[in-house]
């Protein structure tokens, strides 16, 4: 699978540090990285997928009304055919109390993985290098007492 990543900000909302800091991280981490920007459209991430054969889709959000930006996210995704993991992250419910209702309502509309705002770039890097199944290859491995 593709380790390219789309990555932005949906909706209205228009706070960037957030996926400034994960572009940069995913980046180091190796992945190539398309960085939509904020106020981005649903359709805008399936077209930014389609156009770089994503593996992954990573959706920001951080002004508390996300679930009102991703009813029908999925939907868009597959009239485009895109075949991608879906990731959603950040401050997802004005007054979030209980994540893991936050949890629940995002992975009912077809996110794989939902992660709070408090979540360090290097756990989301984990779990993706997971999702895709990338290995190291045996080159970058490190031979201890070799």
């Amino acid at each position: 699978m593709s380790q390219t990543v789309v990555l932005g900000v949906i909706g209205s909302d228009a706070h960037v540090v957030g996926i400034t800091i994960l572009e940069q991280a995913f980046s180091a981490a190796g992945f190539d990285v398309v960085n939509l920007g904020v106020q981005t459209s649903q359709e805008e991430f399936a077209e930014a997928a389609v156009a770089h054969d994503a593996g992954a889709v990573l959706v920001s959000s951080l002004y508390g009304h996300a679930e009102q930006d991703c009813r029908g996210f999925h939907e868009v995704l597959e009239e485009h055919d895109v075949d991608a993991v879906t990731y959603i992250g950040g401050n997802l419910a004005v007054g979030q109390d209980d994540f893991e209702r936050t949890r629940e309502t995002f992975r009912e509309l077809g996110f794989d993985r939902v992660f709070d705002s408090e979540t360090d770039p290097e756990d989301a890097i984990a779990a993706l290098k997971q999702d895709l199944q990338i290995t190291p290859t045996e080159s970058k491995r490190v031979t201890v007492n070799s």
